[in-house]
């Protein structure tokens, strides 16, 4: 019975054969009008043909299509949580992305584990992506440069290793700037909640710092730099032992806004007030972040831009060596949570 349902269901689908008929037009001229990854013509004949496609319920058959094209126009996205807020704006701003360009968007998590990320590909390779973008990019892991070797198209987006295909923003130009901010206020002595050592954008943001405080003619206290995850709960313990130094910072940098979050509970848990007793800077401008009781300032990251770049180096062919890693620039967004000290 199913089968008779479905071939009566093939039997009566409106293919592109039809509206050309319809329309009086060639086959080629309908399918140029409705591909969605062209750009869209506004002339008399493509609103014709899209009215009559619509009268007449033309689906497009995406698989058909990506068999004539040998694909299956769908990416394959690697992030190490979804739960992480900055993972979850990157993953939606590919899923738009992918959707312009009538490409679709497999996601897959690894808890940011090297061997989760290995296993995590293959289950994608097997549902025949044409590509990945990673998140998970690591310094002491070689995995993008083993997918490369297989002929996979892999682009790195947020982290990069320093040769692969990436998509990244500018994490050196975004600590300068949280860095400056902070020294333009008046503070000399500032903490840096540096997060993980094997993330490019963590160590990149903390060489920011470095050459904002080198710039100021200041020497770097390596005990203000504090390592952690890109937690919330560590970012309390990395504040509260920044704060526990013989002599203490007027401020704090954090390299993502979910430690900054979690900096802030930790100083409230010590009976330090935000901005009164410490200024405090995090990074990725997440929602959440503007409407705490003390609005963070933050730096903000162009998102939908890496996430553009990064399917745009994933379908480019012979890319340039000077184009290989694209570098989005973050803004600083001053909000409540930094003030001026007296010099």
């Amino acid at each position: 019975m199913n089968s008779i349902v479905e071939d009566n269901a093939r039997q009566s689908r409106i293919t592109i054969l039809d509206v050309a008929a319809a329309a009086g037009v060639s086959k080629s001229t309908v399918s140029r009008i409705l591909d969605e990854r062209l750009p869209r013509s506004d002339s008399e004949t493509a609103r014709r043909v899209r009215k009559i496609a619509e009268e007449l319920g033309y689906v497009r058959d995406v698989s058909a299509a990506s068999l004539r094209r040998g694909n299956t126009m769908t990416v394959g996205i690697i992030v190490p949580r979804l739960t992480d807020t900055v993972m979850a704006m990157l993953y939606e701003s590919l899923a738009k992305a992918c959707s312009r360009t009538g490409r679709f968007a497999i996601v897959a998590t690894t808890d940011d584990r090297a061997k989760a990320d290995r296993l995590a590909a293959e289950s994608l390779l097997k549902r025949g992506v044409d590509g990945l973008i990673l998140s998970t990019a690591r310094d002491d892991d070689d995995f993008p440069d083993i997918l490369a070797a297989r002929g996979v198209p892999t682009v790195l987006a947020l982290r990069t290793d320093g040769h692969s295909l990436s998509s990244i923003g500018d994490d050196r130009l975004g600590g300068y700037l949280a860095t400056r901010h902070l020294l333009d206020l008046g503070h000399r002595r500032i903490g840096v909640i540096a997060g993980p050592s094997y993330a490019s954008s963590a160590r990149t943001r903390v060489e920011g710092y470095r050459q904002a405080m080198t710039e100021m003619g200041l020497t770097i206290d390596p005990s203000l730099i504090v390592s952690s995850t890109f937690g919330i709960e560590s970012g309390a313990e990395a504040a509260e032992k920044i704060m526990h130094l013989p002599q203490a910072p007027t401020a704090i940098f954090a390299v993502n806004d979910n430690t900054a979050i979690g900096a802030l509970s930790g100083l409230m848990r010590m009976g330090l007030s935000v901005p009164g007793d410490v200024s405090l800077v995090g990074y990725n401008d997440i929602p959440i972040v503007s409407h705490l009781s003390t609005p963070l300032t933050t730096l903000r990251v162009p998102f939908e831009q890496i996430a553009a770049n990064a399917l745009d180096l994933l379908g480019g062919e012979a890319i340039p060596p000077d184009d290989r890693i694209r570098v989005s620039a973050p803004t600083l967004i001053p909000r409540k949570s930094t003030r001026s000290i007296v010099l």
